[in-house]
Formats: structure tokens, sequence, C-alpha cells
């Protein structure tokens, strides 16, 4: 069975919800707006904590490696959420999931605030990372709403909210971190969430669901979209291996900008977040050229940005301090700016394997990304705590590496089967 024919698609019948079908007029620009704020805001809380963790340190009396597991479950329960939830929004009224996912997502966060102990804040984290999926239901409402002429400009409008919400939340997480706690931030975060949300009560259409399938056919249709689409497992498998550096420089970023030589606190660490994105600012170019030189060359140019700025910063151990700051912010935009890149040429790959598919395919890429950014925040703080910033750059530089021989060594086979 083809993964179209899974798809049981509902009727095009004139109605007021939103359908697939029924995208023939430019949404207006305010509708747009608030989808791109609803998904920067969405997935920021994801992002939060990694400038506070030196602060978390201090503050909760625990060791660097169970902080470290804070960033870790959060991007745990993303990529579960992601798998076990992403699906409803072909089977149900989107903008309720949306809604429902929002007002979870509150409550997380104030659980986090009021968390009495490292146990309870791990248990919350793991909870604000599967609500906080609700960005992930924002982008295909995006796509739905969006005539085919202009599906590309605002779909990536729409991202490039989502991309500075993970970007610009750590600078903001530090500075309220600094000045007012690691509580307030959290409280700060729940009161965000719960004004996009009623401006998405308020601003959102329905949506028709584009399925009558079932939840467990639901899921297995992304066991069967891995299974039969090679292309999709490469995409994921390399952003997955890429993400995994990209988490444990941020991950651990706070910790060494923490202790010596720096001893600098939440509010600088937050602060390379805006160098991030600036990086975040040509994530639109990269887009334009995948569409002229193709995406399989920009995954490869992306990836090799990425590795070369990883590598760039072991030469920090020569610096002084000062120097070392400068080079971390000017690698930091060239790592940002690869990821980005690479990612967007993977969604462009992805979304051109099957259209009627697109929503499932995106959760698959997703997870693959999750998966690796979970990861990658463990090993981060595990290579911290046994070799220090140097194992930290080392474990960057190989996953990017790899990252890269999987975009290239099956070209090659390929070529020399045909060659």
């Amino acid at each position: 069975m083809s993964t179209t024919e899974m798809l049981d698609t509902t009727q095009t019948s004139a109605s007021r919800p939103v359908s697939v079908h029924h995208a023939v007029a430019s949404p207006p620009s305010r509708l747009v707006m608030l989808l791109a704020a609803a998904a920067g805001l969405g997935v920021a809380p994801l992002y939060y904590c990694q400038p506070m963790l030196g602060v978390l340190e201090s503050d909760m009396g625990a060791s660097a490696r169970v902080i470290g597991m804070v960033p870790t479950l959060t991007q745990l329960g993303y990529a579960l959420g992601i798998l076990l939830l992403a699906p409803l929004g072909d089977r149900y009224d989107r903008r309720r999931v949306i809604l429902a996912k929002a007002m979870a997502l509150v409550v997380a966060l104030l659980l986090a605030a009021a968390a009495p102990s490292v146990g309870f804040l791990l248990a919350a984290s793991f909870a604000i990372g599967v609500a906080a999926t609700m960005a992930q239901d924002v982008v295909p409402a995006a796509a739905m709403l969006a005539p085919d002429a202009q599906r590309g400009k605002i779909v990536g409008t729409v991202m490039t909210g989502l991309l500075f919400g993970i970007l610009l939340s750590r600078v903001v997480s530090g500075l309220v971190a600094a000045h007012a706690g690691w509580r307030a931030m959290f409280v700060a975060a729940a009161v965000s969430v719960a004004a996009i949300a009623l401006a998405a009560w308020r601003g959102l259409p329905s949506f028709k669901p584009t399925t009558h399938l079932s939840y467990r056919a639901l899921i297995r249709s992304l066991g069967h979209l891995w299974q039969h689409q090679r292309a999709l497992r490469r995409a994921a498998t390399a952003q997955g291996l890429l993400a995994m550096g990209f988490s444990a420089f941020w991950s651990t970023l706070a910790v060494l900008l923490h202790g010596a030589p720096f001893h600098l606190g939440s509010a600088v660490a937050g602060g390379f977040g805006l160098a991030g994105a600036a990086g975040a600012l040509a994530a639109p170019i990269a887009g334009r050229l995948a569409d002229r030189r193709g995406p399989e060359m920009v995954t490869r140019l992306g990836i090799g940005v990425a590795m070369a700025s990883f590598a760039a910063m072991a030469l920090g151990s020569f610096m002084t301090p000062h120097a070392q700051l400068v080079l971390l912010a000017v690698a930091t935009v060239g790592f940002d700016l690869g990821f980005q890149t690479t990612l967007i040429a993977h969604q462009t790959i992805v979304y051109g394997i099957d259209p009627a598919s697109r929503a499932r395919l995106n959760a698959v890429l997703f997870v693959g990304m999750f998966i690796g950014m979970a990861a990658g925040a463990a090993l981060g703080s595990l290579m911290l705590a046994q070799w220090g910033w140097p194992g930290v750059i080392a474990m960057a530089v190989a996953t990017s590496l790899a990252a890269l021989a999987v975009r290239v060594w099956p070209h090659r086979v390929r070529a020399g089967a045909h060659g």
C-alpha cells in the first residue's frame, strides 16, 4: 500500500473549516504573523533552560551531570511528543490541537517554576518538551492556509519565527535569570504561551481533518514512511547527527562560561543567542539556493560550514579568555548558519517525497533531529565533565563529519553503480 493510499482524505465540501484543498486566497498578513509568533513562543521553552544551567547547578546544589539532564529530558520529551502527537493534526481540527498543547505547556512551565527539587524539575522539563510540540502543528497549519504559489514564502515566514524563537530564547532566559532568577523565567514563559494561546483562540480558523484513520493507523504510517522512503531516512539521520554537536555546544556553554577563566553569568551565555540569530537571518537565502542549485548540494554546504565552525573553536585553547570569547561568538554564527541551512535543505527534500504526507514526513524528520539533540545534550555534559571543553568540540566535529558522510557516501555509491 502506498503512502498516499493510506490517507483517507476528506471530501472537499464547502464549509467554514480550512481544508487542504481550499487554500486559494492568501491568508491575511496578521494571521501569518500570528502563526510565526505561535511557532516561536511555542518552541522557545525547549531552550530557556540552557543559559540557566550554571545558575541551576548552584541553586539546586546538583552536579553538572545531573543538571545536564534538564535539557536532555526536554529534548527527549519533544522527540516523543512529535512521534506520538504530531499525527493528531491530520486526524483532528489542528486549531484545537494547538490550543490544547498550549494550555498543557503553560501548566508544565508553571510546575517547573515551582519545582522543589531536581527530580521534580526533571519531570517538569520532560513535560515541557512534550507540550512544546505545538510548534510542529503550527508550521503545517501555515502550509494548509497558503495557496500553492505562496506556500514557500508563507511557510518560510513562519519558520523564521520558529528559528528566532529557538535562538532568542537563550538571550531572554539569560537576562531574566541573571536579574530575577530562573523561576521567574519559567513564570514569564508560561505567561507568554498563555497570551499566544488567547490570540490563537481568537484568530486561528478551524481546520478540516485530512484523514479518518485511527490513531494506531496514523502511528503505523510513520513506520511505513521510514521503511520505504530512503531519502527520509538519510535526511533524518544526517540532521540528527548534526544536531548532536549543535545541542552539545548550547547545553554546555553556560557551564563553561560560569567557571574559570571566564566567571560569567547567565546573561552572557544567553547573549550568544544573538550571534545565532545573525546566522538564522541568512536562512531564507538557503531556501532560494536550494531551489536554484538543488537541496543535496545545500545540505553538504551547510554541514561543511557547521563542521568548520566547530573545528575553529579548538583554537581557543591557545588564546586569551577575551579572544576566545570573540572566537566563540564568530563560530556560533557559523555553525548556527550551517545548521539552519542544512535543516531547510532537508525539509525541501522531505516535502518533495509525498505532498499528501507532509505533516508526517516532517514529524519523522524532526524526531530524528531532536533525538540527536537529546543525545548531544547528554554526551556534551559527559564530555565536559570528563575531558573539558576540548572534548565537547571533538564530539561536535566528529558528529558533523558523520553527518557529511551520510550525505556524500550514498551518492558516491550510486554514482559508481551507474558510472
